[in-house]
């Protein structure tokens, strides 16, 4: 690792200081700050600006480091007062330009919220403009712009006012070049940047942007629900989109077909990749973007969601040397992150791991990971092929799809090697039954699947706001929670809204149930049983259902009943 360079604290400007605090408690990078010195130029916006904007440092973390450094208080939006301040004399030009919004006036002080409460000239202009002494504190920037403009400007939020500078593309008027002027125009790079902030401080992972007849429409998953945001005007449409496929290197001439790419960027200080899919619509081209955030993501099994008996479980299976497991869900229950979770686990200097995948979704370190690309025929097929003459010791494979997949896998778990995959099904027992129905082999299927894990994933209650209640005793009986709790009476909890989460809810968990391949299994499999009653013989031998693991975190408070009935009410 580098070492920071020597610096003399007293030859340093405030915000110079403060950027290099920032490098030592590890909330900037060194070569970060490196990269906005050499292009910062004076008179211009002040270094930390800089990095806010570049993506390079969190507006959050700048705020908390002002704070920190100069021993000043962090005021938080709910702060803010609900009107404008009478005895201020202050043009709005002047509060927006300096970040400067007052908070409280009395006969001899005046309390102030900063973005910079560092500038000796600034807080002396305002201590002459008012007559009184000044009080600073310091808030987040974003909060602070919009709570001026709702005081003492025209009450526009931050997108209205870039939509003011934005000049529409007329119907018929679409042509490339014209495309590409537009959406390479400083305020439609700030529209994108805007909603793809707003997305990683909102915690979404899809961005959908989606045109209408006379509207424009953009909504965020978060923590697996959709939730429609302020939008552009629907004259920026296509400036807008052009903008979104110009930064995935798309081709904007193209809007007649699907088209697929990445985006790699930096915002507040994180390192993202962003996987954009475009389809053409009856109004234009629905957008969207899944967001992959490498630095929050966690492939540790406590942390997602899997209770100590099914880990036990789960751990002894992916320890034997041969056969395959598979992880069973639909799309977006959080397969893949359970599969590198797996991998993370089982990666060792002695082991050789290869994936196929698609696409590839995270790069793990030590692992050989191949991007399909059926384009040119390097499917899943013909990549595993290759792959087995690898001489690897584990197999990840992205799905199974068909038949020939399926057959490769089971060969490769035949021959010695442990594989790691997913399938679509509702339920862990319906994955026997779909290999079955694929036109794989009993007796093949049999001698070599282990285990296959089904899940889900719930919103987890915010602990700060979750409220506990009695659960009705008609509840209790007809769920039959007792049997998950010692408690009495039993308690369920209920989400409540509070400024760090608006809903009551706060990231995501997973439910689960794990079928292991018993003897009594493989002869209902040999017979061609039904899922149902797989199923039933899995729970007679100490298998939970996901509803039932469900209904055990619900009486956890880690979730809410009705969160579990929304999930599980397919499997």
């Amino acid at each position: 690792m580098e070492t920071p360079h020597a610096v003399d604290e007293s030859t340093l400007q405030p915000h110079e200081r403060l950027c290099h605090w920032l490098v030592e408690q590890g909330k900037l990078r060194e070569e970060d700050l490196r990269k906005a010195e050499r292009i910062h130029q004076p008179g211009g916006a002040s270094l930390p600006v800089m990095l806010v904007r570049l993506g390079l440092l969190s507006e959050k973390d700048l705020a908390e480091g002002i704070a920190g450094l100069f021993d000043l208080p962090l005021i938080a939006a709910e702060d803010f007062p609900d009107t404008p301040l009478e005895a201020v004399d202050l043009p709005y030009r002047f509060l927006k330009e300096n970040g400067v919004l007052p908070l409280s006036v009395s006969d001899e002080a005046m309390q102030v919220a900063m973005a910079e409460p560092y500038d000796p000239f600034l807080l002396q202009s305002l201590e002459w403009a008012m007559g009184r002494k000044l009080e600073a504190g310091v808030a987040v920037y974003s909060e602070l712009e919009a709570a001026i403009e709702k005081l003492y400007g025209g009450g526009r939020s931050a997108m209205g006012e870039i939509v003011d500078g934005l000049d529409g593309v007329a119907e018929g008027e679409e042509d490339v070049e014209h495309l590409r002027d537009l959406a390479s125009e400083a305020p439609v790079i700030r529209l994108v940047n805007l909603i793809i902030q707003r997305a990683v401080e909102a915690r979404a992972s899809d961005i959908h942007i989606e045109p209408f007849e006379n509207r424009l429409k953009v909504r965020y998953r978060i923590d697996g629900v959709l939730e429609e945001v302020e939008s552009p005007p629907a004259s920026s449409t296509a400036a807008v989109i052009s903008r979104v496929k110009i930064m995935a290197r798309l081709n904007i001439a193209e809007r007649r077909l699907p088209q697929d790419g990445r985006i790699m960027t930096r915002v507040q200080g994180k390192e993202l990749d962003l996987r954009v899919s475009t389809v053409p619509t009856a109004h234009g081209e629905s957008v969207v973007m899944r967001i992959l955030d490498r630095e929050s993501v966690v492939f540790d099994f406590e942390r997602l969601g899997f209770s100590p008996q099914v880990l036990g479980r789960f751990k002894k299976e992916l320890e034997k040397p041969h056969g395959i497991i598979l992880v069973t869900g639909p799309t977006g229950s959080g397969k893949t992150t359970t599969l590198y979770t797996a991998l993370q686990m089982l990666n060792t200097p002695a082991r050789k791991i290869i994936t196929v995948e698609d696409p590839v979704e995270y790069q793990l370190e030590g692992i050989n990971q191949i991007q399909a690309k059926p384009q040119i025929g390097l499917d899943f097929v013909n990549a595993l092929r290759a792959i087995v003459r690898q001489d690897p010791d584990i197999i990840m494979i992205g799905e199974i799809r068909d038949l020939e997949t399926a057959r490769i896998a089971i060969q490769s778990a035949l021959t010695g090697h442990l594989v790691l995959s997913t399938i679509h099904t509702n339920d862990a027992a319906s994955g026997l039954t779909r290999l079955l129905d694929m036109g794989v082999e009993d007796y093949l299927l049999t001698s070599t699947i282990n285990g296959i894990l089904a899940q889900r994933l719930v919103r987890k209650l915010d602990p700060e706001s979750a409220e506990p209640y009695e659960a009705l005793p008609e509840v209790v009986e007809e769920l039959g929670l007792e049997r998950f709790t010692d408690e009495r009476p039993v308690k369920l909890y209920r989400p409540v809204a509070s400024e760090r989460t608006p809903n009551g809810y706060l990231g995501r968990s997973t439910i689960l149930e794990f079928l292991t391949m018993s003897d009594e299994i493989r002869r209902l499999v040999m017979r061609q049983a039904t899922a149902g009653e797989i199923a039933e013989q899995a729970r007679a031998e100490g298998m939970l259902t996901m509803y039932e693991d469900g209904l055990a975190k619900s009486v956890q408070g880690i979730t809410t009943v009705e969160e579990v009935m929304r999930v599980t009410k397919d499997a």
